[in-house]
């Protein structure tokens, strides 16, 4: 078994909504990234990479690369799943927190965890989606931007 750590944050910026999971949570900004700025993603992306030793998503995905300009972060998780699987690792269990004091994530934490979990190819019950604030506090208090954590556990197939 291996254990992985993710951390992303983004900014705030011109929009009307944020990508957290996948799903589409309506807001009065949205975020300033080379792809569509889903931190959950992200994070999911880093934890995954870094439990299989295979790096950082800036090194798969660098903002240098114009094929990845816009792209849709399940993409990416598509990409880093297949890297998995082809190492012989499965997902045990993942496990996000979202840091933000607007909009309130609640009323989509099960629609995250559910498309997280399908993306995934393993059951609802092993991802946990939580939402917290900072307490008015930092960048993201004075609601300049957004950050994930997220931690998973894999395990070699077999």
């Amino acid at each position: 078994m291996r254990i992985g750590f993710g951390l992303d944050i983004h900014r705030f910026d011109v929009g009307d909504h944020l990508m957290l999971g996948g799903v589409r949570v309506p807001a009065p900004f949205g975020v300033k990234a080379h792809s569509d700025g889903d931190v959950i993603l992200h994070a999911l992306c880093d934890a995954l990479l870094g439990a299989a030793g295979l790096g950082d998503i800036g090194e798969h995905f660098p903002d240098t690369e114009p094929k990845w300009k816009g792209a849709a972060s399940t993409q990416l998780l598509e990409h880093v799943l297949s890297l998995l699987r082809e190492r012989g690792y499965h997902i045990v269990n993942i496990d996000v927190t979202v840091v933000l004091e607007v909009p309130k994530v609640t009323p989509y934490k099960a629609a995250i965890r559910h498309y997280v979990a399908e993306l995934c190819s393993i059951t609802d019950d092993a991802v946990s989606v939580k939402a917290t604030t900072s307490e008015m506090c930092g960048f993201i208090g004075r609601r300049e931007g957004i950050a994930a954590y997220c931690v998973c556990l894999i395990q070699e197939q077999g």
